[in-house]
């Protein structure tokens, strides 16, 4: 059994969950409403306050599937309750970011600003030299703060550009000059 797959996932109050067929789950909380359609193979049961995942049989990947599909049930359950947020990190002389409406200007070292747009459902913050990342779905937050890191990932000499708050950077020893 999938130690994973097989807990139990408490639904707060204040979110309500709804299964259709062909396995497409609703949920609503005072955060939004995240809609996403599970593996059919599956059974989806909610019953006294709590979702649970079965699978048919133990083949391999219904095995596989299962933790999988209780995961991204337990990851839209949270995201309409607290949401999800990631910090990123500017580093470098020169480099910032400005936020103007649902626009986040970097400047980077390029011989241009860089200008994103936020995506639908996701909102970005700049405090300072660090960037906010937050939203309800995980996935989205995770995939936006990936694809602002990546405009100017962090170099192993100096540490210059963008990283995670949390991320630890492997710092490499210069050049030396010849004696």
């Amino acid at each position: 059994m999938s130690r994973i797959g097989k807990m139990p996932i408490a639904i707060p109050s204040g979110v309500t969950v709804n299964v259709a067929e062909n396995n497409t789950v609703t949920v609503k909380g005072p955060k939004g409403e995240l809609t996403r359609t599970l593996p059919a193979v599956l059974t989806i049961k909610q019953e006294d306050g709590q979702l649970k995942v079965e699978r048919p049989n133990d083949e391999k990947e219904n095995r596989a599937l299962h933790g999988l599909t209780r995961s991204l049930l337990n990851n839209m359950v949270i995201g309409v309750t607290d949401g999800y947020s990631k910090t990123l990190e500017i580093n470098g002389v020169g480099y910032r970011a400005a936020k103007q409406g649902k626009t986040l200007t970097l400047s980077l070292g390029f011989s241009h600003p860089v200008v994103m747009e936020d995506p639908e459902g996701i909102s970005t913050e700049v405090k300072d030299n660090q960037i906010i990342v937050s939203g309800i779905s995980k996935e989205a937050v995770g995939q936006y703060a990936a694809v602002i890191r990546d405009k100017r990932r962090p170099e192993p000499y100096k540490g210059k550009g963008i990283k995670y708050s949390d991320e630890v950077i492997r710092r490499k020893v210069g050049k030396t000059g010849k004696k």
